[in-house]
This record gives structure tokens, sequence and C-alpha cells, in this order.
């Protein structure tokens, strides 16, 4: 079995992560693109992640793929996770992994309103849920976009409160209205436009999926065919990568996941000892690239692109994620995190190493940090999801 090394794995990174400076990207659609796509749970990660791979890019370059070219689309995607996709990749996505949470999420809904009294059973939740989902849908195409807010004044029953954790000291009562229209979301229905606000904003315009998108979301594939699209195009942004990496990126069964690699005919690598997986002819060692530093956002593709993290990542870990998973701002070098980064209230990009990095490379850190304040231009970034160490940098 041919060895990748870890050299090797963080050599791929600067080029098709398109990171080293000689390797970046044309416009946000590659970018994107190169990692297949792009984490958008929380807005800003989206610019920023563009912004550190295409020189020159900013919000209005973003925004004009996003919403008037409409060549990236934000969608739910793996893990039930929003995601910006390349529009031509979202019929792999919505076959691959949103059809599947959609039916989850459905059953998941109905158990609740039967449990606020919504409807007294599960095929009664069932009739009332597609109703107002008909309504709902109804009433999006006849305003061509809308909030969710004036979805609820056309079809009133959105108001109707569901009963989350009763008893318990964090009881809540929330309007079903978020749950219906992620439910027509994950399942290719509507689509999210253009966001309320700034571009840091998370509420966005709601608009028809063929209206927005004139074939919309949904293909002709099967499951089975998209998840091997989907397989294929991780392996060759991400690759080589375990089993449990990719199940994990893709939130696939396992069974899922061990079929796509055999219909791709992945090739088995030997990673220090693990299995991994390369596209057949990507077995090749990677042509070198310069020496390169990176300030990458929170949750930005390239860190959460695998669940085994320790080759780039080292012992920095209790530092640079929160409890459940979610990696904050990180600094890169040679594709391997070396700090992190975080703005005080002034706005100023302020920067912390764990490592000795040597003298030129700390010349390019210090260099990005000031690119960084510049781009930014007083815009404050908070993480939606805080780690230790951003919260330090972040203080005063």
């Amino acid at each position: 079995m041919l060895r990748i090394g870890i050299e090797q794995r963080r050599r791929r990174l600067g080029r098709r992560h398109r990171l080293a400076t000689s390797c970046q990207a044309a416009d946000p659609v590659q970018a994107a693109a190169s990692l297949v796509v792009l984490h958008a749970t929380d807005p800003a990660t989206v610019h920023l992640s563009v912004a550190a791979r295409v020189p020159g890019s900013d919000v209005t370059h973003t925004e004009r793929a996003l919403y008037e070219d409409r060549a990236l689309i934000r969608m739910l995607g793996m893990r039930r996770t929003v995601f910006v996709v390349p529009t031509s990749l979202a019929p792999v996505v919505q076959a691959a992994c949103s059809d599947d949470i959609a039916l989850k999420q459905r059953k998941l809904l109905v158990k609740h309103l039967v449990e606020a009294g919504i409807a007294p059973d599960a095929d009664s939740a069932g009739q009332w849920l597609r109703s107002v989902e008909e309504s709902t849908a109804t009433a999006l195409t006849l305003r061509g976009s809308a909030t969710a807010q004036e979805l609820a004044q056309d079809e009133p029953r959105l108001r109707s409160r569901l009963a989350m954790a009763t008893g318990k000291s964090y009881a809540t009562q929330p309007y079903v209205t978020s749950r219906v229209l992620f439910q027509l979301a994950a399942e290719g229905r509507i689509v999210r436009g253009r966001p309320l606000g700034t571009w840091l904003s998370s509420q966005h315009q709601w608009s028809p999926a063929e209206k927005w998108l004139p074939e919309g979301l949904r293909g002709d594939l099967t499951a089975d065919e998209a998840r091997t699209k989907l397989a294929r195009a991780w392996l060759e942004s991400f690759g080589p990568g375990t089993l449990a990496d990719l199940q994990w990126w893709t939130g696939w069964t396992l069974g899922q996941t061990r079929k796509a690699l055999v219909a791709i005919e992945a090739v088995e690598v030997d990673l220090d000892g693990a299995t991994g997986y390369v596209l057949p002819g990507d077995e090749a060692p990677e042509v070198e690239v310069e020496p390169w530093v990176a300030f990458l956002p929170a949750l930005d593709p390239t860190p959460m692109g695998w669940k085994d993290r320790d080759w780039y990542l080292g012992e920095h870990k209790s530092r640079l994620f929160d409890t459940t998973g979610n990696i904050g701002p990180t600094i890169w070098a040679d594709g391997r995190i070396v700090g992190a980064w975080g703005q005080p209230e002034s706005g100023e990009v302020r920067y912390q190493l764990l490592e000795d990095v040597g003298r030129d490379t700390l010349a390019a850190i210090e260099d990005h940090a000031a690119r960084w304040t510049t781009w930014l231009a007083g815009v404050r970034i908070t993480p939606r999801f805080r780690t230790p160490l951003e919260r330090l940098l972040s203080q005063g």
C-alpha cells in the first residue's frame, strides 16, 4: 500500500485549497468549488473564506455570485448544516444528503406537533403539516420573495407554538414558523436569498426554488449516484482521507459511505498506520508549492474537512475548538495550524502563535494581520461559536 505522509498531505492543502499564493482562486465560485462547499452556519465565514483564497475579493464579489449571478446558493446539506454550494453541485447535495435529512426532520416535527397538542396523533399532525406547507409555499409564490414574518401573516398557522423541553428549566415555546421553512428548504422547495441587513445577518428572504433557479434544486440523480459524485468531489479536494473522515463530513451511514467509495474505485493508501483513500490516479506526490501563510475564519471548510485532525492541528485542539467541535479563527503556515486570531472592540486583528514559526513566517503573519485589519475596515467579526483563544484575543 502506498504511503502518503503528513508533509504530502499538508502540501496538498496549499494547492488544492487555494491557500498558497501561486494557487489562489480567480473568483468566489472557483474558491467554493475547490473546497466542494463553503460553511454558512456563520454568515461571516462565507465571505472570509472566499477572501482568504481570492486576491482582491471583497463582500460585493461574493454577494454578486450569490444573489445576482446565482452561481452559488445557500442550502441545507451535509450533517444538517447550511452551506454555500456551487449551483452546479446543488442537485448532488440535495439527493446525496438533504433528502435524507428532510425525511428524518419531518418525522421529528410531526412528533413535536403532537406533543404540543396541535394535533391528536401522528396522522393528523402529518396532514396538518402538509396543509401548512402547501399554504406557505403558495403564499411565497404569490409574493415572489418574503421574510418569515411576512409568510406568517399570510399563513397564521405558522404562529402555532411548539412545546420544547417541557418541565425543564430551559423549556421554550417557539413558533413553528422556522421549522416549517426549514422543512421546505430541506426538501429543495424554497431557497434562502439576500440577507436582511448586512452581510453578517443570518436572517434571509425566502424564494421558491424555481423562481431563484429556473431548474430548481432537484435533478434526476438517484441517491446512490449523488453520493458517488459527492464522495468523488470530497476526495478530489480533501483526499487522502479515511472512511471515518468521509462519513463524518457527509453525515452518511457507514454502509452508504463504503458503497460510495467502492463506486468510485477509491484507492487505499497508508496514512502512517491508518487506511486512507484517494481517487484513482491521484496517488502521485503533490508538486511542491512555495511557503505560505493564511488567516482562516471560524468554521472554515479546510479545518472542518476531516474527523481526524491531528496531522494539521497538533496539540492545539483545546484552545481552538469549542466543546461541540466547532473551530474558531486560525492561522496556518505551510499546511498546519500555528496560531489563532481575533478582534477586540477596536476592530484590529490580533493574533497569538502556538509554536515557534521562524523569522520569515512571523513576518508573513504580521503582514497578513495588517492586511486583514485593512480588509475588515473596522467591522468586528464575533464568531457564532466562541472558542477559548478567540475569546482571549477579543478582550479589551
